[in-house]
């Protein structure tokens, strides 16, 4: 008998849980795309785009997911031939520079695995051996969605800074931008990609490059940028248009203007407090069912987890099952082992990640630890006692 009538439940680490305020802000008609509202709806994001990332630089709104702001990113700095850095903790920065290589850029990877951060050390030997300045930028992930791995981008600014390399530092928000604390001016982060569908509780379509004074000198000195992928025009238009290139995506800027209220709202330092307990009472929970059977966390150091999601292993096919499980059963959808593929599991069926992003609350994640823990006992699958008390314990004691 499956138990998954009512209102579906997405633990996925996106598209994460949009809003009803949200859903509601975006059913209207579409409104006139060259006067009116809506371009004061458009010129009131900026800001507030620009203080969840703590930033006074630039911000450009592309219509894309994620992977179209990495591509954007690319083609404003770097040029073929031109060589690039990777610093990977997961799929997503080796993706990134796949795409980066894909456009001729050289790529050289540093690849610290599936389960540590970056190691700042490897980083500062490579760049002090890079004596001629081939590198001119260097590429990091802040939360890797696939490992749930958190970098200490603060840090890795210092590094380079300490080397005295010019290199260019652009970092990946995707997954953490309004989830994990950021601060991108106070970290010397040159560029920031991120998009509207985890942190942002919007719909998916909309990315966005963030870009210092720095990043633009190195945009100036490109021979050629794709009209579409210029930011220049987008942070600067002329006409409306030139923001998105073409036509607005206006039920979009509807939706995201709603979320960016419920931030503001709430106020920015809460968000990032939010996240940071109920990411602990995930931890709680998956930390005492890890006690006894074959659960694990993926990051073992809670400073270098995600506030996010959550990345676990409990042996193949055991991961599959229980996604299977709980969906069907309980209506709560898991995230899948993304990128963590080994040759004893090549599909990764033993891993499975918990989202909790965005528009959740005490509730939710209660919900999804009870239904986790329901799919265990019904699978079979050994696990710890005192999960639920664990997680329990640690939002009763919120100061």
């Amino acid at each position: 008998m499956s138990l998954s009538q009512g209102r579906q439940y997405l633990a996925i680490p996106g598209p994460s849980v949009i809003p009803d305020r949200v859903l509601q802000a975006m059913n209207q008609p579409c409104p006139n795309i060259y006067d009116g509202d809506l371009i004061e709806l458009t010129h009131s994001l900026i800001p507030d785009l620009k203080h969840v990332a703590q930033t006074k630089g630039n911000v450009a709104i592309y219509i894309a997911n994620g992977h179209g702001a990495w591509e954007a990113a690319i083609s404003n700095v770097l040029s073929p031939d031109d060589t690039v850095l990777v610093l990977a903790t997961g799929r997503f920065c080796i993706g990134w520079g796949g795409m980066a290589e894909n456009l001729g850029v050289h790529v050289e990877t540093l690849d610290f695995g599936t389960d540590s951060t970056i190691d700042f050390e490897a980083v500062r030997s490579h760049l002090r051996a890079d004596k001629g300045g081939r590198i001119k930028a260097i590429m990091a992930v802040h939360v890797d969605t696939s490992t749930s791995i958190r970098n200490d981008i603060g840090a890795l600014s210092k590094v380079i800074s300490d080397t005295g390399h010019d290199a260019l530092l652009m970092v990946d928000c995707i997954a953490s931008l309004g989830s994990d604390k950021f601060l991108m001016d106070d970290w010397d982060v040159d560029i920031m990609v991120s998009a509207c569908q985890k942190g942002l509780m919007t719909p998916p379509a909309l990315s966005f490059v963030y870009f210092s004074d720095r990043a633009a000198n190195a945009r100036k000195k490109m021979e050629r940028v794709s009209s579409y992928w210029d930011w220049n025009p987008r942070i600067n238009p002329n006409l409306f248009y030139e923001y998105f290139c073409g036509t607005a995506p206006t039920q979009h800027l509807f939706g995201l203007r709603e979320a960016l209220d419920m931030i503001l709202e709430e106020g920015l330092p809460h968000v990032w407090l939010r996240h940071e307990v109920l990411a602990k009472a995930v931890w709680a929970s998956c930390e005492a069912w890890a006690r006894a059977g074959p659960l694990e966390l993926n990051v073992s150091d809670k400073n270098s987890r995600s506030r996010a999601v959550t990345a676990l292993s409990i042996g193949a096919p055991r991961g599959m099952q229980l996604r299977k499980w709980t969906e069907k059963e309980a209506g709560l959808t898991l995230g899948i082992g993304l990128g963590m593929n080994t040759e004893k599991d090549p599909k990764a069926e033993g891993f499975f990640r918990i989202g909790h992003m965005g528009h959740v609350n005490a509730q939710m994640i209660m919900g999804t630890l009870g239904s986790v823990q329901a799919g265990l006992i019904a699978l079979g699958i050994p696990y710890g006692s005192g999960g639920l008390d664990a997680a329990a314990q640690v939002l009763a004691n919120v100061d």
